[in-house]
Order: C-alpha cells, then structure tokens, then sequence
C-alpha cells in the first residue's frame, strides 16, 4: 500500500498556487504551513468533543515540520483543546509547532508547553448564561448541542432532524444575541459560534507569517471561517510572497473549494498531501 511520503503531489489549478508550491519547494526553510485543525487535520463529528486528529497527521506533520520555517494550526478550539485532540504535544520533530486557538486569541507552543492569551471578552459570559433559555424558548433545545469553547460559545445543529434549517432558523435570534453583547456570529458546517469581533484566522495567520519572516504560505481549511485565511494569503501574495491555498473537500461548504488552488479528499487528502511535501524535502 503506498504510503502518504510517497503520494504524488497534486497539481495546482492556478498559476498564483503553483508559483505558492514552487517557493515553497525551492526554499522550504522559509516556508510557514497553516493548519485548521476540524475538518482539516480532524475528520468532522457529530460530538466535537470526540474530534481526534487523523491517525497519521502527527506522524506526517512531524516528518514535514523540520523541514520548514514553521507548522501552525489556526483554529477556533482553544488551544489547549486543540493540543489535546490532536496529539501535539511532546511529539519529536513538533518542537517548533505552534497552536493559534481562538483564531489566534490563544498561542500553544510546543518548546514550552505553555498557552498565553488575553482576558477573555466579557460578553461571551454573558451569551453562555442566556443561551440556553433562548434555545428552550424558541423550540430548538432538542436537536442543538451547546460547546463552550472559553472564549466563544458554538451551537451545533448536526443532531437536529433537519441541520440546515435549524441553522438557518437559529441565525437571526443568536445574531441579536449576540450583537447585544458586543459579539458576532460566525457560520460553519452545521455550527454558529459566537465570539469576539477583531480575530480571525486571516489576522493569525498573516501575523504569524510577518512575525516568522516567511517567503511562502500553505494554508489548508475547509469551513467558512477559513475564508479570512484565505483572504490573508491573497494579500500575501499581492505583496509579493507567494501562496497556495489548499481545501479540504466536503459537500457542505463549496466557497473553499472554488477559491483554492488544490483540493484534496479530506483529512486524509491533507494528511497524504503533507506527506508527499515531506516526501519531496527529504
């Protein structure tokens, strides 16, 4: 059975993405590698508190990190959440990955184990108490699950006889929620999270990508709020660093997959994908 280090790298659709895979190829000591982490590095779950990395992420991302400037993943998790599903820690070869939890809000380092962040935003208390009584008056207690992230609150309609139409449902009454508290809402595969306005993974992942120097970004993602990262990589490009942006293919989110320069078939696709980069640096 062929392995992911010997997977053929996929062909990039557009002339901006394959220049993004020449620079990275050509200089991969420059190179910064953005990660979101569910439906990316995880497979999507019904209970997200079960979300766990694929089984051969950490063994592709450890023989591909030592090998450029940096591996990040950008996620709306905590951190520590993160570190945790994903198997992160104490991993030979991550010593230098770095974990941006609450699109950015949080950073996880690997060299110290430590999470810094800021005070949480008021207002997300404040959501987390209201929620459930707003859920229960409009009749959508049954069928939505309530995650708290910390720093966010997300309702998941997955479980619901109709996900979509309770999502679209619950848009409105979780934005005036939301607004009255200083908060925005942001869409996702069956889940509306609410939390703080200013960050988002294009913020972390450009900020990253100054703070490290880097001569060419790979971003991989696969929900909506990917888009900023997305958007960050254009601008990255428009300034002259190149960029390849990578999907991680569903049915339930197409906006990624028009936009990016490759897609793969998943979790499994990115895990083969940075393997076979891997593969090629070694």
């Amino acid at each position: 059975m062929t392995g992911p280090t010997d997977s053929p790298l996929p062909e990039p659709a557009t002339k901006a993405g394959q220049e993004g895979l020449d620079a990275l190829l050509a200089r991969p000591g420059t190179a910064l590698i953005g990660l979101d982490f569910d439906g990316t590095l995880a497979p999507i779950v019904a209970d997200p508190e079960k979300a766990r990395a694929h089984p051969e992420a950490v063994p592709a991302l450890a023989a591909l990190a030592p090998k450029v400037a940096a591996v990040a993943v950008i996620t709306g998790r905590p951190a520590e959440v993160a570190v945790r599903n994903g198997g992160f820690a104490d991993v030979p070869g991550l010593e230098h990955l770095v974990v941006l939890g609450h699109y950015g809000a949080e950073r996880w380092e690997a060299r110290t184990g430590e999470v810094t962040a800021p005070e949480p935003h008021p207002g997300v208390a404040a959501v987390r108490t209201e929620l459930p009584e707003l859920l229960e008056r409009l009749g959508a207690s049954q069928g939505t699950w309530i995650e708290e992230k910390g720093r966010s609150v997300a309702v998941h309609t997955r479980r619901a006889a109709d996900p979509q139409a309770t999502l679209d449902f619950l848009r409105e009454p979780l934005d005036g929620l939301a607004g009255r508290h200083g908060l925005i809402v942001e869409p996702g595969r069956m889940v509306l999270e609410l939390r703080p306005p200013g960050v988002d993974k294009g913020a972390a992942l450009a900020g990253f990508a100054r703070e490290i120097g880097a001569g060419s970004v790979l971003f991989a993602g696969d929900d909506l709020g990917d888009l900023p990262a997305y958007a960050a990589v254009d601008e990255l490009r428009s300034d002259g660093t190149p960029g390849l942006l990578v999907c991680s293919g569903s049915d339930e989110v197409t906006e990624l997959r028009e936009r990016a320069d490759v897609v793969v078939d998943g979790p499994e696709g990115v895990v083969r994908l940075l393997g076979a980069l891997a593969g090629r640096l070694s």
